[in-house]
């Protein structure tokens, strides 16, 4: 492992005894909700609201539920949660996990305030269930946040700010209750002159534009977000106005702008996105190694080969390490360890590698079987593909981590 001893001296595998039963609890939801349903809301391309209201009903979307298991005492019961959503369905998981992106922007930006409001608003209630989104990607802008065009304009009269801008791969964009838009507010100081806005429900301006038909992930909604001179009040500046000016006038006069608001939150998610990535790669070991044990040619269990035997071991040993990985990170970011040798980016970079490369395996495991959709192994594949693309791509990654390890500035 990379840092010092000292750094890595607390770092543990046992999971806490809460833990466990979070894993085990949320396992049974998985197995006997999501994957019975998942063929189906895959080929509808529609959210699953009768699942997610499912799981609000028994705690599994609220508020609460994800405010324990992102402060865990460990950091791993977020990351654990979350492989087993994903190992029952990648898209539904998705579904339930997507306003939580929105709300990780604002806990970690926001002033008490804002998050003891907005944050209750992208959950709702059971009977009332709500969606955040967060809108930080642009047509012009993906990998390169710096690039990002919509505006942020104050209107001191009014205490208001006006955006005006589009947002693309927007998760629950436009049927979110509660959007976090990312804008800049000075175009000249780049991704340092970008800040972070709520828009409320029902603000006049925002509308979803084209909602996209995807390769993967289907049950998740993705769309384009239009923002039409959307006004909100000015307490809806993430973190407020005060700590923004500050960082301006820092950035003027030649200083540090500290972290940028858009990146710590896509920093501070990337073991929570690995541990998705997991899951998915776990399922099809799973699968594949069940399917090689019982499916019978020339007389004997497929699994005896040592063709199909040496790729269910390199699948199995593969997810292994990309859940390691994405443990250390997950602790580390919750003991407040700085990832020095990026370690967030290691871990979203293999285990989202490791679930293409898995699920493909269990496809060639499956033969023809495996490349129907009578098997879940090629829905599974479809899905992987999304880890080495979205909240940063794999070459993105590799960036972060060649940066990391040499000290110099890899572009």
């Amino acid at each position: 492992m990379s840092g010092s001893d000292e750094t890595m001296a607390g770092f543990s595998l046992a999971l806490s005894d809460d833990v466990r039963q979070t894993r085990d609890w949320l396992h049974e939801f998985a197995r006997d909700v999501m994957r019975p349903a998942a063929a189906e809301w895959d080929e509808r391309e529609e959210t699953p609201w009768p699942i997610i209201e499912e799981a609000a009903k028994i705690g599994l979307y609220s508020l609460d539920f994800f405010a324990t298991q992102w402060m865990d005492p460990s950091g791993l019961g977020m990351v654990v949660s979350f492989e087993e959503l994903f190992w029952g369905d990648a898209g539904i998981g998705l579904s339930l996990a997507g306003s939580g992106l929105a709300a990780v922007a604002v806990a970690s930006n926001g002033t008490d305030e804002q998050i003891g409001e907005w944050l209750p608003q992208m959950f709702g209630s059971p009977g009332d269930v709500k969606l955040g989104a967060f809108c930080s990607s642009e047509p012009d802008a993906g990998s390169d946040v710096g690039a990002i065009r919509t505006r942020a304009v104050y209107h001191e009269a009014t205490d208001e700010w006006v955006l005006t801008g589009t947002k693309t791969w927007a998760t629950n964009g436009g049927i979110a209750d509660v959007h976090v838009v990312v804008a800049s507010v000075d175009p000249a100081f780049g991704s340092r002159g970008q800040a972070t806005f709520i828009v409320p429900p029902g603000t006049p301006g925002l509308s979803q534009g084209q909602k996209f038909r995807k390769h993967g992930i289907r049950a998740s909604h993705t769309a384009e977000v239009i923002l039409d001179d959307v006004r909100v009040p000015g307490r809806c500046l993430v973190g407020g106005k005060d700590r923004l000016d500050a960082r301006l006038a820092r950035i003027a006069g030649g200083g540090s702008a500290g972290e940028q608001a858009a990146m710590k939150t896509f920093e501070r998610s990337r073991p929570s996105v690995a541990a998705m990535a997991v899951g998915v790669a776990r399922a099809a070991a799973e699968y594949a190694t069940q399917y090689a044990t019982q499916r019978v040619q020339f007389g004997r269990p497929i699994g005896q080969n040592q063709g199909v035997a040496f790729m269910l071991a390199d699948m199995h040993a593969a997810v292994d390490a990309a859940r390691l990985l994405t443990w250390r990170a997950a602790w580390m970011a919750r003991h407040g360890l700085p990832f020095e040798h990026a370690e967030g980016s290691i871990s979203k970079l293999v285990a989202g590698e490791t679930a293409v490369r898995v699920t493909e395996q269990a496809i060639q495991i499956l033969g023809g079987n495996g490349y129907t959709r009578e098997f879940p192994v090629e829905r599974w594949h479809r899905d992987a593909k999304i880890f080495t693309i979205f909240e940063g791509t794999s070459e993105i990654q590799r960036m972060i981590i060649g940066r990391a390890v040499t000290g110099l500035d890899v572009r």
